[in-house]
């Protein structure tokens, strides 16, 4: 018996000449998990890291735990539409209730997002300290997270940005290690260093 040669072919899309619409992200068939849409393009996520999906598991834990009010919920890996030619998916994000469709939605406004969160890993780590964040503040999402791994002893690291309404651009307000303590989007309160029982 002879083993056969398996080929294996990828038919990639061939982007439009303006580049791909948030209509076509959602229609193109065959899209990778968790694909963005940055500035026309398509961008396909990396396998996750442990670092990565624990953290996204303590923030949604975390988020819902701390006395969520009842006009927000939070959500998590789903794209948010911040204009015509940008659908990026934040790890986690906090949205209004009221935007909420049924099971079957795929996307929010970004108008209905309160806090977009990114958890930095090495594919995304450009996207996620400079180019999302411009584009969540241009958007007006009014608070963000920027999530990294500490180089010392790889706990987490959480940097916090509130949105300054003149400039549309984020403010640094804080960095927080081993709790993270905060009232906006509302009373806030996690301790970070419960990622060692994940």
């Amino acid at each position: 018996m002879t083993a056969e040669s398996v080929e294996h072919h990828v038919q990639w899309p061939v982007p439009p000449l303006d580049g791909y619409t948030v209509d076509d992200l959602f229609t193109l068939p065959d899209l990778p998990p968790h694909t963005e849409l940055i500035d026309g393009s398509l961008v396909f996520v990396s396998p996750r890291r442990r670092f990565h999906g624990n953290m996204v598991d303590l923030l949604v834990f975390g988020l819902r735990s701390s006395g969520l009010p009842a006009e927000f919920r939070v959500s998590r890996e789903m794209t948010v539409v911040l204009d015509r030619r940008n659908g990026p998916e934040p790890d986690v994000s906090v949205i209004r209730t009221d935007a909420i469709t049924g099971p079957e939605q795929t996307s929010y406004r970004a108008n209905d997002v309160l806090l977009a969160i990114e958890v930095v890993s090495p594919e995304s780590e450009s996207r996620d300290r400079t180019t999302k964040p411009h584009k969540y503040a241009a958007a007006g999402i009014p608070n963000f997270w920027r999530v990294e791994a500490s180089g010392t002893d790889g706990r987490p690291v959480i940097h916090v940005y509130e949105l300054d309404p003149l400039t549309r651009a984020y403010i640094h307000t804080g960095m927080h290690h081993d709790r993270i303590k905060v009232d906006k989007p509302y009373s806030i309160d996690i301790d970070l260093t419960a990622i060692d029982e994940l």
